[in-house]
C-alpha cells in the first residue's frame, strides 16, 4: 500500500495553536489583498461607475467562463512601496470558452490605470507565464500609459511589453486586446501589436498623441473621436477588428474570438478518473508550527494534496530529511520533493539529483515543497563534500526541463532556496503559504554572524567591543531581516506569484498543472558536469 497514513491529532492543543496562528496570518493577508481590490479608493471607484463603466475585476469576471475559477497572480505587487497595492492592474489565469488564458486588466481607478514600475514588473511576469506555458493573452485595456513622474524607471524596460506581444504572435500564441477607454501614447501599441482588437464605441481612444500634443507638434486641430476613436479605427484606420456597442458587448466579442481559435493543448491529458485525498485539506491549517524551527512532516501535507493520498516514496531510507516520491494531482503525474527536517545534507542532495534525473527521463513535472534552512555547514560536512553535492542538486534543478512548481510552506533560506527551485531557477509557478519566510539565512543567524565579524574586527584593531551596541545592532538586524523575510514583503517584490490559503494548495496545483500542459512536456536530454 502506498496510501499515506496521517498521525495529525486535530484535537490537540498544539494543532489548535498552529491553526489559530495560520488563520491570523490569513486574516492579515486578506486585509492587504482588500487594498488591491479597493483600487484607487471609494472616490475614484464611484467616479468610474458614474461613467457607466465596469471595474477591472468585474470585466474579468464577465470574461471568464461562468463558475470557473480565476487564479489571480501577484495581487500584492508593490506592497510596502509608495504605490497602491496591486500596482494598478489585475493579472491571472482564467478559462475563456474552455481555453486557459493569461488575462491582464488595467485598473483605471488607480491614476487612470497608468503604469508604474511595479505594474511593468507585474506585466512582465504575466507575459513570462503566457510564453512559458503557451497561453493566449487577453488584455483588458484602459490606461493612461506610463506614470510620467517615474518614466525613467518605466520607459526603457517597458518596451519589452510590445516585444513580448509580437514574439507571442510569432510563436502562434494568440493575443487579444479589448479596449474599454484610453490607450494612448506608447499604450497605443498594445492594441497595435495584438492579433485581435475590439474597441468600445464612443469609449475607446487609441492614438500616439492626443489633441493637445498634435496641436503643439503640428498645429493641427483635432478631437478625440476623429483622432483615435473606436469608430474611426473600425471604419478608417482598420486598427479595430471589431466595434463593440458597450463593455459587455466587447467582452462577448472577446469570448467569441477565443472560441474560434481552434486551440489545442500540446501536453498529455490527465487521467480522467482519480480520487480526492483521503485526509481533510482543512487540516493543513494546523500542520505548520508558528515557530519554523519546529519541524513538521511534509507527508502530512502531501497526504492532503495528492490524488487518493497515494504517494510512492523514493529512497525512503536514505537522506530522510528530504522526502521524494511519485503521485498524481488532479490526474496529472508529478514528482514531489519536500523538506522534512530543514537541513539538506550530502545524502539529500544526491538523492534529489537522481530523482530529478528520473523525472526528466519520464517527462514528469516536479513539485517542490519548501521548508529548508539550507545546506549543512561544519568541518565534517565540508570534508565530506557538501559543496559538490549541493552543487549537484542545483545543477540538476537548473538543467531540468520538465516544468517545476514551488510551494513555500515554511522556511526557504540560503542556497537551500536555490536547490529547491526558488524564483531565480524559473519554476513555472511559485506560491507561498502565509507561514513562509525566505532570506539568505534566519534573522538570528544573520545577526549573530554580523556580531562575530564585528567583534573580531574590533579585536584585531585592539579596541574594546561594546556589548550594549552589539545588542542594539543584533536587535535592529533581526527586526529588519524578519520584516524582509515575510511573505507579504516577498510577494510585493514579485518574488512569488501570490500567497495562497494552505487549504487551496491542491486546487492551485491542479490549475497550474492544467495550465502547464498547454505546451509540450519534455525532459532534459542531458545535464552539466556532476562533481562526484
Amino acid at each position: 500500500m502506498t496510501q499515506l497514513k496521517s498521525t495529525v491529532d486535530t484535537g490537540s492543543d498544539e494543532f489548535a495553536a498552529n491553526r489559530d496562528a495560520m488563520l491570523g496570518k490569513l486574516t492579515e493577508i486578506e486585509g492587504e489583498h482588500a487594498k488591491a481590490v479597493a483600487g484607487g479608493g471609494e472616490k475614484y471607484v464611484t467616479r468610474h461607475r458614474d461613467r457607466g463603466k465596469l471595474l477591472a475585476r468585474e470585466r474579468v469576471e464577465l470574461l471568464v467562463d461562468e463558475d470557473s475559477p480565476f487564479l489571480e497572480l501577484s495581487p500584492l505587487a508593490g506592497w510596502g512601496s509608495d504605490y497602491k497595492v496591486g500596482a494598478s492592474m489585475v493579472t491571472g489565469i482564467g478559462v475563456v470558452e474552455g481555453v486557459e488564458c493569461v488575462i491582464t486588466a488595467s485598473d483605471p481607478t488607480v491614476k487612470g490605470g497608468s503604469m508604474n514600475p511595479w505594474s511593468v514588473k507585474k506585466g512582465f511576469r504575466a507575459a513570462d507565464i503566457a510564453a512559458q506555458n503557451r497561453l493566449p493573452s487577453i488584455n483588458l485595456v484602459e490606461s493612461g500609459g506610463a506614470d510620467l513622474p517615474t518614466q525613467k524607471e518605466i520607459f526603457i524596460p517597458g518596451g519589452r511589453t510590445f516585444r513580448d506581444l509580437t514574439r507571442s504572435s510569432a510563436a502562434k500564441i494568440p493575443t487579444v486586446a479589448l479596449v474599454f477607454g484610453n490607450s494612448t501614447a506608447g499604450g497605443a501599441y498594445l492594441p497595435g501589436m495584438s492579433d485581435y482588437v475590439v474597441m468600445v464605441k464612443e469609449r475607446a481612444k487609441v492614438f500616439l498623441g492626443g489633441p493637445p500634443l498634435v496641436k503643439m507638434a503640428t498645429g493641427e486641430e483635432s478631437d478625440d473621436e476623429s483622432l483615435g476613436g473606436a469608430e474611426m479605427h473600425a471604419r478608417t484606420s482598420g486598427l479595430a477588428d471589431y466595434l463593440a456597442v458597450d463593455e459587455k458587448d466587447a467582452i462577448r466579442l472577446g469570448r467569441s474570438i477565443v472560441k474560434r481559435l481552434n486551440w489545442r493543448k500540446h501536453g498529455p491529458a490527465p487521467e480522467l478518473s482519480y480520487d480526492e485525498p483521503m485526509h481533510d485539506p482543512e487540516d493543513l491549517l494546523g500542520i505548520v508550527p508558528p515557530d519554523l524551527k519546529t519541524p513538521f512532516d511534509p507527508r502530512e501535507v502531501i497526504a492532503r494534496v495528492v490524488d487518493g493520498s497515494d504517494f510512492d516514496e523514493f529512497k525512503p531510507l536514505y537522506g530522510n530529511s528530504l522526502v521524494t516520491g511519485w503521485a498524481t494531482v488532479h490526474g496529472y503525474p508529478v514528482g514531489i520533493l519536500a523538506n522534512a527536517r530543514g537541513v539538506l545534507f550530502s545524502e539529500e542532495s544526491q538523492k534529489a539529483a537522481q530523482f530529478i534525473q528520473l523525472a526528466n527521463q519520464t517527462d514528469t513535472p516536479l513539485i517542490f515543497l519548501h521548508n529548508t534552512t539550507g545546506y549543512m555547514v561544519g568541518k565534517d560536512y565540508e570534508q565530506g563534500g557538501i559543496i559538490k553535492h549541493g552543487a549537484m542538486m542545483i545543477n540538476a534543478v537548473s538543467n531540468s526541463t520538465v516544468p517545476h512548481i514551488s510551494i513555500l510552506m515554511g522556511a526557504s533560506y540560503g542556497a537551500g532556496h536555490y536547490g529547491m527551485c526558488g524564483r531565480a531557477y524559473d519554476p513555472r509557478f511559485l506560491f507561498a503559504w502565509p507561514s513562509a519566510k525566505s532570506a539568505v539565512m534566519g534573522p538570528q543567524q544573520l545577526a549573530g554572524v554580523l556580531s562575530i565579524v564585528a567583534r573580531a574586527a574590533a579585536q584585531s584593531r585592539g579596541q574594546d567591543y561594546s556589548e550594549e551596541n552589539d545588542k542594539a545592532m543584533r536587535s535592529m538586524v533581526e527586526n529588519q531581516i524578519e520584516a524582509e523575510s515575510l511573505p507579504m514583503f516577498l510577494s510585493g517584490m514579485l518574488y512569488d506569484d501570490g500567497i495562497i490559503d494552505p487549504r487551496d494548495t491542491r486546487t492551485v496545483l491542479g490549475m497550474s498543472l492544467s495550465t502547464i500542459h498547454n505546451g509540450p512536456i519534455k525532459g532534459a536530454d542531458g545535464f552539466g558536469v556532476f562533481r562526484m
